[in-house]
């Protein structure tokens, strides 16, 4: 059986963290090791993670003596790792029966996979779930191997993978280095991008582990403060992949400039919300934004639309809308 070496960051989370160690714990078909890093969490996390330590040998739990960040956390866990395979795992979310065995075959059969992800489910605070099938459920396979460029062609500008499904091959994830601190919100979308320059990625068509979606969430707090702060670290995570990926990929002028666009794209269409929020500082700062990254942007549909709003203005286009969506109905 393949070594899956499991690091679970924990902050202010000991009341999931029994769940999803235990999650872990319970994955056939894999030799499983766990560890807890307590990022020096106020609650009683100590407690929890102590207690689940002394349970179980294949856990360690450790504590940071000072808040150290996610960052920081996330690459101590990956010093630590030495197992065939490698995942982070938040300790609020936790994964399903099967997931590490899937992975594992996956890249068992495929020696050129650097990495896996799969389907998640995203549990909201009302109990209700839902799917996160990131490529789609008409006509994929239970399991297919992407090149690295399709994998990345495919993710454009968003983060394609669902992070608590992400199995990546240990061997690899120390080639490539740890994580970046001057990506706090895009680290996650910015690894993938540089695995897939050096390996392909498999990809798993099941429900491979749950995210759960809270008040506390980090990612939530920050889209709440701004998205312009987001989309410039996309362009950093962007900047990083063609200065410090595969040789190979440095030099496709082609593929840089469709990410260019797709940014572009992108964030003019988050400042057409901006703009239906009556936020026009905001719509008007990613617009300028979007020029920058893509000038020629200025030629799609989503430039021309949201100059039509601006001309318009939000008032009477707000109006316009909502006579629509009456006639509609």
């Amino acid at each position: 059986m393949q070594r899956v070496d499991v690091v679970i960051p924990c902050y202010n989370y000991a009341h999931f963290l029994e769940e999803c160690v235990g999650s872990v714990l319970s994955q056939a078909g894999v030799d499983v090791r766990v560890l807890i890093l307590d990022d020096c969490s106020p609650d009683n996390t100590p407690e929890v993670g102590k207690a689940l330590a002394s349970r179980d040998k294949r856990v360690t739990y450790r504590r940071h003596t000072a808040n150290k960040g996610h960052i920081a956390t996330y690459n101590g866990g990956i010093e630590w790792a030495g197992g065939d395979l490698f995942l982070l795992l938040s300790a609020d979310d936790y994964l399903l029966p099967g997931a590490l065995g899937r992975a594992s075959e996956l890249m068992r059969n495929h020696p050129n996979v650097g990495f896996t992800f799969g389907n998640a489910l995203i549990a909201e605070p009302s109990g209700v779930s839902k799917r996160v099938d990131p490529l789609g459920d008409n006509g994929v396979a239970p399991m297919q191997v992407l090149s690295g460029p399709q994998f990345i062609r495919l993710s454009g500008a968003n983060n394609l993978v669902p992070t608590p499904t992400a199995v990546i091959r240990t061997t690899l994830q120390k080639q490539v280095g740890g994580y970046h601190k001057e990506l706090p919100h895009t680290g996650d979308m910015e690894m993938w991008l540089r695995l897939a320059s050096h390996a392909g990625v498999g990809y798993i068509n099941q429900d491979q582990a749950v995210y759960r979606r809270h008040a506390s969430n980090m990612s939530l707090q920050y889209y709440g403060q701004s998205i312009l702060p987001d989309l410039r670290q996309r362009k950093q995570a962007f900047d990083i992949l063609f200065r410090q990926g595969a040789e190979s990929l440095r030099k496709d002028e082609k593929l840089r400039r469709f990410l260019a666009r797709d940014l572009g794209k992108e964030a003019l269409r988050l400042a057409g919300m901006a703009f239906n929020n009556f936020d026009i500082a905001t719509a008007m700062a990613i617009q300028r934004f979007a020029l920058e990254v893509s000038p020629e942007v200025r030629n799609s549909l989503p430039w021309i639309k949201l100059v039509c709003k601006q001309t318009i203005g939000p008032k009477y286009w707000y109006a316009l809308n909502s006579i629509g969506r009456r006639v509609a109905g």
